[in-house]
């Protein structure tokens, strides 16, 4: 049989013998475990299988990386349910983040499912941070004429006017009772017209 096992010596810097003892060993422990603290240890369930399966995903002759169902038996692992294979391989590959995460959260976590949904949930509220976009100012600027006004927003109407204002004003922070001050007096100052009079 000039293709066994036994006649293959290196893959990935590790032997053959060695990876199917590793994969037996953590069939074995796949029926004892349900902790994640201890199974994402450095010598710990999921930490393990993960880096098997990493080694079984390096040395695969298909493009993908996939796994030959052959390859799993072969090594063991195919008693381990194939969405735990997935977590564990997704946990090893991204280690550092997973475990900076665990430390810097406040309760434990009982699964990788739980681990990868709350990473996904926070990950998801870091993307979705709120971006609000401010519009210049049109306060103050005498260049608008009416009829740019009119082509730019519609019909231009008192409550158009205010709405924007609001808008505005909340946007920076502005007082609207200071707002209303100033158009008061501007409404009883007299104008450039009557002071050259």
């Amino acid at each position: 049989m000039p293709n066994s096992v036994k006649s293959q010596t290196k893959v990935v810097g590790t032997t053959i013998d060695a990876m199917i003892k590793e994969g037996k060993a953590l069939g074995r422990i796949w029926k004892q475990t349900n902790s994640l603290k201890d199974s994402a240890k450095a010598s710990g369930f999921d930490t393990r299988l993960g880096k098997l399966l990493q080694q079984l995903k390096a040395s695969s002759p298909l493009d993908s990386g996939q796994i030959s169902r052959q390859t799993l038996t072969t090594h063991g692992v195919h008693v381990i349910d194939r969405r735990r294979r997935a977590e564990a391989l997704w946990f090893v590959e991204n280690e550092v983040e997973c475990r900076d995460f665990m430390k810097a959260s406040k309760k434990g976590f009982t699964s990788l499912t739980a681990l990868q949904a709350a990473m996904r949930k926070s990950a998801k509220a870091d993307n979705e941070a709120p971006t609000t976009k401010v519009e210049p100012s049109n306060v103050g600027q005498s260049d608008d004429t009416p009829a740019k006004a009119e082509k730019e927003y519609g019909m231009v109407s008192k409550q158009l006017v205010f709405d924007k204002l609001v808008k505005v004003c909340d946007t920076h922070g502005i007082d609207m009772l200071e707002i209303a001050e100033m158009i008061i007096d501007h409404s009883t100052a007299p104008t450039v017209t009557e002071v050259a009079a």
